[in-house]
């Protein structure tokens, strides 16, 4: 979806609200797509002393798998939409990766989207802080409670082991 800026581009104060839905269910990250439903993004792009500040919320509904525990779960996200609107990149080489380049007077709103949306998103799912995981040993989901795994003995200890069996 293109917005078009014409209108606030030489207008300091100006500004034009927007609200975009983007199917995003094709974004694999890790092992899964966790994007069935699409993501919204809602905000105003303003225009302060000649800059083009782009500023909202993305809202995006996840289908994950923890990457701790490989269990299913299903969180509501919201990212934060900060960007600044340029005519041209002064340094393609230096690029940062909150400035987007205008396409005339109009701003594509899909890839900025997309880009924000990837760029603020964790490197890993978990389905809750304190997830346990798997245990190491038989698998087992440790959220679920305990494993029937003995611990094993440091083999330093085996000695010492040995005389408390006596």
């Amino acid at each position: 979806m293109r917005l078009d800026l014409s209108k606030i581009i030489d207008c300091p104060g100006a500004s034009v609200p927007f609200s975009v839905s983007l199917d995003l269910s094709d974004l694999q990250f890790g092992s899964c797509f966790p994007l069935k439903t699409p993501i919204t993004a809602v905000g105003t792009v303003r225009n302060t002393a000649g800059v083009l500040m782009m500023t909202g919320d993305i809202d995006a509904h996840l289908t994950a798998v923890c990457d701790r525990c490989t269990g299913e779960y299903e969180e509501d996200i919201t990212l934060p939409l900060d960007v600044v609107l340029v005519t041209e990149l002064a340094d393609e080489d230096h690029e940062d990766e909150r400035t987007f380049p205008l396409d005339g007077n109009d701003a594509d709103l899909d890839e900025i989207i997309r880009t924000v949306f990837i760029l603020n998103m964790d490197t890993k799912f978990l389905c809750s802080e304190d997830c346990q995981g798997l245990c190491f040993r038989c698998g087992k989901n440790l959220n679920l409670g305990p494993c029937e795994c003995k611990k094993e003995i440091d083999p330093r200890f085996a000695a010492l082991q040995q005389l408390l069996n006596k």
